[in-house]
């Protein structure tokens, strides 16, 4: 579906068909890891041009099952933030 040099995963139609989210990895990347820098793109589900949606810490788990909601109108996904943004020094 998608002819670039990353390395895409996980399509998720819609439910009206039109556009398909993805997750795409760098390019050069084995498999589907997780803990990786991430990007969720989109395209029409007849092709073209994609666009990216989002950029983030993730991978395996951010999006391995369908998670459109019922009227297409959003879409959920997991992030991992990194350990060093989440944690705070004692006081």
């Amino acid at each position: 579906m998608t002819d670039g040099n990353r390395v895409d995963w996980f399509p998720h139609p819609d439910p009206s068909g039109t556009i398909v989210v993805y997750l795409s990895y760098p390019a050069g990347t084995e498999g589907h890891p997780s803990d990786r820098p991430v990007e969720l793109h989109a395209m029409a589900a007849t092709g073209g041009t994609s666009w990216k949606l989002a950029q983030f810490w993730g991978g395996q788990g951010t999006i391995n099952v369908n998670s459109w909601a019922p009227d297409g109108r959003h879409f959920a996904y997991v992030a991992y933030p990194l350990a060093e943004q989440t944690m705070r020094a004692p006081s």
